[in-house]
C-alpha cells in the first residue's frame, strides 16, 4: 500500500510539474520573439479613398450608408464630402447635372454614356401598360422576355412557340414582355397604338414610361424585380432572357422537375462568365471607359437568357437599392448577386453564342439545350415544330 500511495503521489506531481512547464511556455515570451502578441501592421478601418471612377465611387457611398458599424466609425462632422455625393436632386428622375464635373472626361464621352450618367440615380418610373391579373394564379414558371416596341414580329413568333402561355407539360407557364418607351430622338415610328392594341389583345404587355436604350436595361431589370413582387409573387421560378433566343421551354421545365428543394430555392443558372472586365476598345459595344468603372468583373450569366428561383428573384430586389446602376444589366444582375454572396453556376445547355454551323439544322440538336442565341422568328417556330412532333426520335 505505501509503494502504491508513494507511486500514486509521484505521478501527480509528475503531470503537475509539466502542467507547469506547458503554461510558463505560453505564458512568457521567446527572445527570438516567437511567442510574442503580432500588432496588424495599419488599422482594420482604413480610411476612405474615393475610386476615380464614378460608378465604383456611387458603389462607396452606398456601401458606407447602408453600413452601420462602417458609418458609426465617423461622425456627421468627419464625414467627407464626396460620400454625400448621392447624385439625387429634388425630383428623383431629373438629370442629375452635378455628374458633368465629377465624371473628369464627361464632355469627351459618348451621348448613351452622358444620358445613363446624368439619370444613373433614378429607379423608379411609371407603369404605362400593366397586366395585373397575369399572375393571378401563381406561375410555376414565369418568363420574362426583354422586348422593344418595334419588335412585333419577334413577339408573335414566341407566342406561338417557347413562350405559349398556359400548362406546357403539366405546368403553368405566364410570359410577359418587358418594354421601355420609346423617344422621338431615337427615330423610332410611332407605334403606340399597335401596342397599345397588341397589349389588350394578348394581354402580356408590361411597358414603362423611360428610354429604352441599350444601357437602360439596367432600369428595365430593377423594374421588373419590383415588379415581380408586386404582381407575381409567387412564381416559382423565373426564365429572364432576350426576344431574339430560342428557349426549349420542355427541357427547361424538365430540369426544374427534378431540383431539390435546397437546390431549387437557391437556383440561377446561365452561361455564367468568369475573370472577365470592362472592354476599353471604343468599337466595341461593351466599351466603358476608366472614368466610369475600374476593376474586374464579378462571375454573371450571359443576359441573353437565364433562369432563377423566384426566392432568388426577391432577393435581388432587395439587394439591388444597395447596388449602384451599371449601363450593362447583366454585369448588373452579377453584382447584385455578388452581394448576396452567390455567383451564377453554369450549365451547358445554355447557348449564348450559338452552337456549331453544321448542327444547326439538325433537331436532335436543341433537344437537349435550353436556350440558343440568335435566332430569327422564323427559325423559333421551326425549331419548336421539330420539338414538339411525336415523331422526333434523337439517340
Amino acid at each position: 500500500m505505501a509503494r502504491r500511495r508513494l507511486k500514486l503521489v509521484t505521478v501527480i506531481m509528475m503531470v503537475n510539474f509539466f502542467i507547469f512547464i506547458i503554461i510558463s511556455r505560453h505564458s512568457s515570451q521567446d527572445k527570438n520573439g516567437r511567442h510574442k502578441v503580432h500588432i496588424p501592421p495599419k488599422p482594420f478601418w482604413s480610411e476612405l479613398v474615393p475610386s476615380p471612377a464614378y460608378c465604383n465611387r456611387q458603389q462607396q457611398i452606398l456601401d458606407f450608408h447602408n453600413n452601420p458599424v462602417l458609418a458609426a466609425n465617423y461622425s456627421a462632422a468627419d464625414v467627407p464630402d464626396w460620400l454625400n455625393e448621392t447624385g439625387v436632386t429634388s425630383s428623383p428622375c431629373r438629370p442629375n447635372d452635378k455628374v458633368t464635373t465629377q465624371v473628369k472626361d464627361y464632355n469627351s464621352l459618348p451621348v448613351r454614356f452622358k444620358d445613363f450618367l446624368s439619370f444613373m440615380h433614378c429607379r423608379s418610373y411609371p407603369i404605362m401598360v400593366d397586366q395585373p391579373e397575369v399572375c393571378k394564379d401563381p406561375p410555376f414558371l414565369l418568363l420574362a422576355v426583354k422586348s422593344l416596341a418595334p419588335h412585333f414580329e419577334r413577339r408573335q413568333a414566341i407566342r406561338q412557340s417557347w413562350g405559349r402561355a398556359g400548362v406546357v407539360a403539366n405546368k403553368t407557364v405566364v410570359t410577359v414582355f418587358l418594354l421601355g418607351n420609346t423617344m422621338a430622338g431615337d427615330h423610332h415610328p410611332d407605334l403606340s397604338g399597335m401596342l397599345q392594341y397588341e397589349g389588350l389583345h394578348h394581354k402580356d404587355i408590361i411597358q414603362w414610361d423611360y428610354r429604352d436604350s441599350f444601357f437602360n436595361l439596367t432600369v428595365k431589370e430593377v423594374l421588373f424585380l419590383e415588379w415581380i413582387q408586386n404582381r407575381c409573387p409567387g412564381a416559382r421560378f423565373v426564365f429572364k432572357g432576350d426576344d431574339d433566343v430560342f428557349v426549349n421551354t420542355f427541357r427547361i421545365l424538365d430540369f426544374l422537375g427534378g431540383l431539390s428543394e435546397p437546390k431549387a430555392r437557391d437556383l440561377f443558372v446561365g452561361d455564367a462568365i468568369t475573370n472577365a472586365g470592362p472592354h476599353r476598345d471604343k468599337k466595341v459595344k461593351y466599351f466603358i471607359p476608366e472614368s466610369m468603372y475600374v476593376g474586374p468583373y464579378p462571375p454573371y450569366a450571359g443576359g441573353g437568357g437565364y433562369l432563377y428561383s423566384g426566392d432568388i428573384a426577391a432577393r435581388l430586389h432587395n439587394v439591388s437599392r444597395h447596388v449602384a446602376l451599371y449601363p450593362i444589366d447583366d454585369v448588373y444582375t452579377g453584382m447584385c448577386l455578388r452581394k448576396l454572396g452567390l455567383a451564377p453556376e453554369k450549365h451547358k445547355g445554355f447557348r449564348t453564342f450559338n452552337i456549331e454551323e453544321k448542327y444547326r439544322s439538325n433537331p436532335c440538336a436543341y433537344k437537349s439545350l435550353m436556350l440558343v442565341h440568335p435566332r430569327t422568328p422564323q427559325e423559333m417556330i421551326q425549331i419548336w415544330a421539330w420539338l414538339s412532333s411525336p415523331g422526333l426520335k434523337c439517340q
